[in-house]
């Protein structure tokens, strides 16, 4: 094995350098200690500061992860009615053989766009994720069919290449300490880490006197930790906070002239419809406060501060991108900071909830090569475009997949699906409206399931095929947004059972399909080669072996990375990467759309399922699906640790309790028309009245009457998308009521 080993007092003791590739928010160097085989202890990180990563208690946790009674170790074939997680064990050959049988079958009878292939990011690495590994299969085979649309960040990847025409819009997280104000809005790095040493750095920041203000519905632990001013806002009506702060900064003439008039376009037609020149309507606070609760003194005050404090940093989480006007929220957090002249400077931040970096971040990871899809041959090039029709004429959006499933070619789709393979994702429980889901599930002819666990979406599988861990393979993977630094994931423990990567299960699949060339190289040899086919790695790895002994290859930069900094300092030399090279407040690319929806400035726009939805009188409560501390997602559910430390509870304020007889504690009912989902009640005031709080990820486990009682909040989400194509997996009407 090759990895950098340790003398430890105890000889038979090694200590190896290694990573997970979870969907968290980070991406920590680890040292397992290994006696026996078997992993002992896991300590984080000890280089020293400032370049140390302080690894969160999920990795604390992996032990108990890796190690649970309920991995999978054996291929398994459906036995029972799909659901009913009702299985038998059989041989690899069998389970590849009847998977090859199946594929042939489908293409024969129905063609290659009948396979459907379903990838998602419980894995993110470069060689053994399955994404890769299976589009260059399937595409070898002759093609498939697959889906659009990041589940987390779609609507912030819409607005950003709208906007700046790129998604590296990031800051280090160092550079914290250069700001003197700092907004967290729908931003909780402390749960969701949002790169690894963020809240380090935020902390730092405020040791040395930045004010950090959180705008969000809940008083969330970062906002605990760190928040000077705690300012609850109704969800999905930021984006009417933010233009009522453009209106203050116009009205009393702190907006940054200058640098609007030099570094962007279409800040008039903005302006005019702040100011209601365009509608009739000001966007005053008085405006807005009627829209959001948030009184209008408190906008006016945070509307100067973040216009006069210089520098500042807003910024802006995922979180209220992940709803019906999800696009527009993240615009309109770009339109301040350029308003403000935060952009492209030290302590500024461009907005963007994205974050992400030009040095080692995931959006930039090396994957096997994968040839072009046969059946997107005739696709329509959709580079530079905004229009997410372009991009659905061959796919299927992400939170549409099960839809798809139900109704097919006759229901607008591209294909009908016969033949699913879902890869690193448990979707079932992820994406919205989880019961009609799994009405879906039962309709196409053959479904695959690579897995580590029985999780809600396996239990639908006809084959399910146990899958190594993150630390039972030598791969690599990057950091999440914040980096500079590359990991390589040490092989630190053989799997248990028979387990197999996404990659081993398809070089065995291959020939089985006929594909004889599929995999030419040794496993170090793609490693190899993966680093010299991505620029910046090839770059900044001088010495491969060095990096795969020590695990991570940490890049030393001379200053804190800046976002747009080049633009703002000879924007002749270097323009944006948009179409007028300027920062587009007006887009003329979303105006060619002609989507009422989605506006060429960022505009507030009701939704449905928000408080003035008709059905807010049958469902008064708002929904929000945040992320929990201690799971990536759906991962790392069943961890004992984890569970006891954050049960799965729902936040409910005092007055909303009160008025429904709920004692904390209490078992509830949570409900609209698309489900219904019995969980203890956590009483608190660190959520605003009128909102509810479930956090996504937990497991689906419908009763004999079909309700859930694992928790799963997208039991009561809509398998919806907004103009720009965000998952909406935060814009739901409930009621709760108590018992079960």
């Amino acid at each position: 094995m090759s990895a950098k080993e340790k003398t430890q007092p105890s000889r038979s003791t090694k200590v190896i350098t290694g990573a997970t590739a979870h969907d968290c928010g980070g991406r920590c160097p680890l040292k397992f200690h290994v006696k026996d085989g078997v992993v002992i202890r896991i300590e984080g990180d000890d280089a020293p500061e400032p370049q140390q990563l302080r690894a969160c208690l999920r990795c604390r946790a992996y032990r108990q992860f890796v190690y649970h009674p309920a991995r999978l170790k054996y291929p398994l074939k459906r036995t029972g009615a799909r659901g009913e997680g009702k299985f038998e064990r059989i041989s690899w050959d069998e389970a590849l053989d009847t998977i090859a049988s199946e594929l042939k079958r489908v293409k024969e009878t129905y063609g290659n766009s009948a396979i459907f292939l379903v990838i998602g990011g419980g894995y993110l690495a470069a060689l053994h994720s399955g994404p890769a590994v299976m589009a260059r299969l399937l595409s070898m085979f002759g093609g498939y069919t697959t889906h659009y649309g990041n589940v987390s960040s779609e609507g912030c990847i819409w607005a950003v290449t709208a906007q700046y025409g790129t998604t590296l819009v990031g800051n280090s997280r160092e550079d914290l300490l250069n700001s003197r104000l700092i907004i967290m809005w729908g931003w909780d790095p402390a749960k969701m880490i949002s790169g690894t040493n963020t809240m380090f750095h935020l902390i730092q920041a405020k040791e040395v006197g930045a004010k950090i203000v959180a705008v969000d519905p809940i008083y969330t632990d970062s906002a605990a930790a760190l928040a000077d001013e705690w300012i609850p806002i109704r969800p999905g009506t930021d984006t009417a906070m933010m233009i009522s702060m453009a209106y203050v900064m116009v009205k009393d003439n702190l907006h940054d002239e200058l640098f609007l008039n030099k570094y962007t376009i279409g800040f008039d037609q903005f302006k005019d419809y702040v100011l209601g020149t365009e509608d009739g309507l000001e966007k005053t606070p008085k405006w807005a406060e009627a829209i959001t609760g948030v009184p209008s003194a408190t906008i006016e005050r945070l509307a100067t501060e973040y216009a006069t404090i210089k520098p500042a940093a807003l910024m802006d989480g995922m979180g209220p991108a992940r709803s019906a006007m999800g696009e527009q929220f993240t615009r309109c957090a770009m339109t301040l900071a350029a308003m403000t002249g935060n952009v492209g400077i030290p302590g500024g931040h461009a907005g963007s909830g994205l974050m992400g970096l030009p040095v080692g971040h995931m959006f930039r990871s090396p994957a096997i090569p994968v040839p072009k899809n046969p059946v997107e041959a005739a696709a329509p090039s959709v580079r530079g475009s905004l229009d997410l029709i372009r991009r659905l004429v061959y796919r299927i959006h992400t939170n549409k997949i099960f839809d798809a499933m139900l109704t097919g070619k006759a229901g607008g789709y591209p294909a009908d699906i016969k033949f699913v393979w879902f890869c690193c994702n448990n979707f079932l429980n992820q994406l919205g409206n989880t019961n009609k889901a799994a009405e879906a599930l039962k309709k196409p002819e053959f479904i695959v399931v690579p897995e580590l666990f029985m999780t809600p979406t396996a239990k639908f599988a006809d084959i399910l095929l146990p899958v190594s861990a993150d630390i039972e393979r030598n791969d690599l993977t990057r950091p999440w947004p914040s980096g500079p630094y590359y990991m390589y994931i040490n092989k630190v423990i053989e799997p248990p059972g028979e387990c197999k990567s996404d990659f081993e299960i398809a070089c065995e699949l291959a020939p089985r399909v006929g594909i004889h060339d599929y995999n030419d190289k040794t496993e170090d040899e793609w490693l190899r080669l993966l680093v010299s086919l991505a620029p910046d790695m090839a770059k900044d790895i001088p010495d491969y072996d060095k990096f795969r002994s020590e695990g991570i290859h940490r890049v030393k930069l001379p200053q804190p990375i800046v976002a747009f900094r080049e633009q703002i300092e000879d924007p002749e030399k270097n323009p944006f990467p948009t179409p007028s090279g300027k920062i587009e407040i007006y887009s003329q690319r979303a105006a060619e759309i002609n989507n009422p929806l989605c506006p060429p400035i960022p505009k507030y726009l009701g939704t449905w399922e928000d408080l003035n939805d008709p059905l807010a009188k049958k469902y008064p409560l708002q929904l929000i699906t945040a992320h929990p501390k201690v799971r990536a997602h759906s991962t790392m559910h069943d961890v004992p640790w984890l569970k006891e430390l954050v049960p799965q509870r729902l936040w409910i304020n005092p007055a909303d309790a009160e008025a429904r007889g709920i004692k904390d504690g209490d078992e509830v009912m949570l409900f609209n028309d698309r489900g219904k989902v019995v969980i203890p009640a956590w009483i608190t005031e660190r959520i605003m009245p009128g909102v509810v709080c479930l956090y996504e990820g937990g497991w689906y486990q419908p009763d004999d009457k079909g309700i859930d009682r694992g928790g799963c909040a997208n039991v009561l989400t809509k398998d919806e998308y907004s103009a720009g194509g965000a998952s909406t997996l935060n814009t739901a009407l409930v009621q709760v009521r108590k018992g079960g």
